[in-house]
């Protein structure tokens, strides 16, 4: 499948577990400009996409007949722990075309900033549709649907006027053609799509560095300054995506997905990355993404440092005492080495 070592951790000098995966770097114009291992490698893109998925809605004018702003914006690409902030911007978004969240469709799961130890649930808690992590993108589906009169019910199935419209701004995005587009069903029940790689980190490059070159460019644009200008809305406190983009001063788009898909863009560049950690190790896929933008030149001292924790290169145990290593073990080629 074109995966090779991208993380190696070791335990008293001796290797005990190896991530592997690939990487692909790409212009926004469509050249991979660089690689790990297979860059066609075809993977799930997961949430990842939130931001072509919101292209129907963006391009029928939807954000601005309503007014959203940055912090809607922000949350149609999001995957959110959950926070109040999160699940009151939801509210706003659905109350902007007069429904709540018994219009979601996304099924509901404890908040993420209570799975991953983020702060405690208040007693009696009870989660919703809107702590899911993906409402945002869903409550751009509701809106969607409500302005072009088109149904709620079903408004989640692959034949879905709305799923039809996704599938096909997803592929253009990226520059495919929609029965490219390999399809599956996601954890919040909306179809997903899989696709190259280089696909991927192209679509990142157009959405970090604009898309002259298509109709899709202003509405790119404006999703992109909005996950830039709220990035506590768009992941939340504590996540890696949050730190990425505050590190990146403005330049940076970084997207998680869930399974170790990671993209991130370079506004300045008009070019991305797109990697897959093939056991969906999360702490491997952060420090892969770390040094993947060391290795492109794209950190300065101030930035490598600010970073440095994501990179775990100190494996420490419940004393604190050092008993391991993690380190990257792959080095970025041309594409066409």
């Amino acid at each position: 499948m074109g995966f090779v070592p991208l993380i190696e951790v070791t335990r008293g000098g001796l290797p005990e577990c190896q991530h592997w995966g690939a990487v692909a770097v790409a212009h926004r114009e469509g050249r991979v400009l660089a690689r790990v291992g297979d860059p066609y490698t075809v993977t799930f893109t997961r949430s990842t996409i939130k931001a072509f998925q919101a292209l129907p809605f963006m391009q029928a004018g939807g954000a601005r007949a309503l007014g959203w702003g940055p912090g809607e914006l922000a949350l149609l690409c999001a995957s959110h722990n959950g926070e109040p902030m999160h699940v009151e911007q939801v509210d706003r978004m659905l109350g902007s075309v007069d429904q709540d969240h018994r219009a979601l469709r996304c099924g509901c799961h404890r908040p993420l900033f209570a799975e991953l130890g983020l702060g405690p649930l208040p007693e009696g808690f009870v989660p919703d549709e809107r702590h899911n992590n993906c409402s945002g993108k869903h409550a751009g589906f509701v809106a969607h649907c409500v302005r072009q009169g088109l149904p709620l019910d079903g408004h989640l199935d692959p034949a879905h006027p709305l799923q039809v419209a996704i599938r096909e701004h997803v592929a253009k995005a990226v520059g495919l053609a929609p029965h490219q587009l390999a399809m599956g069903i996601d954890g919040c029940s909306a179809p997903n799509y899989a696709m190259p790689l280089a696909h991927l980190a192209r679509g990142y490059a157009r959405l970090a560095g604009g898309a002259p070159d298509t109709d899709l460019h202003e509405s790119l644009t404006a999703l992109a300054d909005a996950m830039v200008a709220r990035p506590e809305l768009g992941s939340g406190t504590g996540r890696h995506d949050l730190d990425f983009m505050r590190a990146g001063q403005g330049d940076w788009v970084s997207k998680t997905g869930a399974d170790g898909v990671q993209v991130v863009g370079s506004r300045s560049r008009g070019e991305a990355f797109a990697l897959k950690v093939m056991d969906g190790n999360m702490v491997a896929q952060v420090a892969a993404a770390v040094e993947v933008m060391d290795q492109l030149g794209w950190l300065d001292t101030r930035q490598r440092e600010a970073l440095a924790p994501r990179r775990s290169a100190r494996i420490a145990n419940a004393k604190g005492l050092q008993v391991g290593e993690r380190k990257a073990v792959f080095r970025l080629e041309p594409a066409g080495g």
